[in-house]
């Protein structure tokens, strides 16, 4: 490869211009152009960011760039094509998440990225946001001592009324599964990331705001291979103490023999030892003009370091598969209203259907 990766992407919905930020500041990847179906909504994004070129089809726009990377910030139901495209071609990929509309469909798309020999990751950029690769170094050197339990308390504050989400991202109101699939799913990485790998999950769902389709609230207990416990606790109804309630989207504890760790909703990191005072831990909580103090381009940056050095590459679809496994144990526990282990569990026997039928 040349020093610089060439880039394309298709998508310009409204996350997206998060993931054109990154790329257009970084300065050993050059984006040479994007694809969507509203060619003018491409070409004002363009323009914003900087992208030489716009096209209306995602196979035009490969054949005449020639990209090293795709990066598709679109919805599920184009993956299975614009990755058949790049594999193709023999491109790498980054795959918005929600990764598949299915465990089935997920498991597919890796096999076909697998089988062509490309790079598929997952652009979950949730464990890039600055606050959780901080905690993960302190967990790393010992600050915490042995971790038996992490807490999350989801308050985004954007799904109340007749209104909810329309301003952003308006589909989030027909999706048969929205609080697990499309939000919690940020934590099960997450706390994979920071705690090990899940051993089984116990889960109770609600629909709380009855003008949407899916699920907006519910608690999700988990136990990890090492006997430490975590606890998701979210609704998107309410917001919590923060100047804007989606820059962390809620609070965080961390709990171990050393101390606790504490997320409030500034991204500030507060650092209680056992028996101490509590002080406010400084670090460097990331941009203030993109998600997550700059998630996504944290997470691009890793990818092209990836492919310019060879650096361990985190969130590959096969690994992604594994989050995929837990988010679908938590359906079933709440479906059937019981404690799920992971070992020997099947996603695809008995799956949920992509419909949500939890108490009103």
């Amino acid at each position: 490869m040349n020093d610089k990766i060439k880039v394309a992407a298709v998508g310009a919905g409204y996350f997206s211009q998060f993931q054109y930020q990154g790329w257009r500041n970084m300065d050993d990847v050059r984006t040479v152009a994007l694809a969507n179906r509203s060619i003018a909504k491409g070409e004002a994004l363009a323009a914003h960011y900087g992208v030489p070129k716009v096209y209306a089809h995602v196979e035009e726009m490969l054949d005449a760039e020639q990209p090293d990377l795709l990066d598709i910030i679109t919805t599920p139901a184009t993956y299975r094509e614009y990755i058949e495209l790049a594999a193709a071609r023999g491109i790498t990929v980054i795959c918005q998440k929600p990764f598949g509309r299915s465990f089935g469909e997920a498991v597919e798309l890796t096999e076909i990225a697998e089988k062509s020999g490309i790079k598929l990751i997952v652009h979950e950029n949730f464990r890039w946001q600055p606050w959780y690769r901080e905690a993960k170094r302190l967990i790393a050197k010992g600050q915490l001592g042995t971790l038996h339990s992490a807490a999350f308390r989801l308050r985004p504050g954007d799904g109340q009324g007749p209104q909810a989400y329309l301003d952003r991202q308006p589909y989030f109101q027909q999706m048969p599964r929205l609080l697990v699939y499309e939000t919690a799913i940020h934590w099960i990485d997450t706390f994979r990331f920071l705690m090990g790998e899940v051993s089984a999950v116990y889960a109770r769902l609600r629909k709380i705001n009855p003008v949407i389709a899916g699920e907006d609230a519910g608690y999700i207990v988990f136990e990890y291979e090492s006997g430490a416990t975590g606890l998701f606790d979210g609704n998107r109804l309410n917001d919590h103490v923060a100047g804007n309630p989606r820059r962390t989207m809620g609070e965080m504890w961390l709990e171990g023999s050393g101390g606790v760790l504490r997320l409030d909703g500034e991204a500030r990191l507060w650092w209680k030892p056992h028996h101490g005072d509590e002080v406010e831990y400084a670090y460097d909580k990331g941009r203030l003009d993109s998600f997550g103090g700059g998630a996504c381009e944290w997470m691009q940056r890793h990818v092209i370091a990836h492919l310019l050095h060879g650096a361990p590459l985190e969130n590959t679809a096969r690994e992604y598969l594994v989050n995929l496994k837990v988010q679908e144990a938590v359906y079933r526990s709440h479906k059937e209203g019981r404690r799920i282990e992971l070992a020997g569990f099947d996603p695809e026997e008995r799956p949920v259907l992509q419909t949500f039928d939890g108490p009103i």
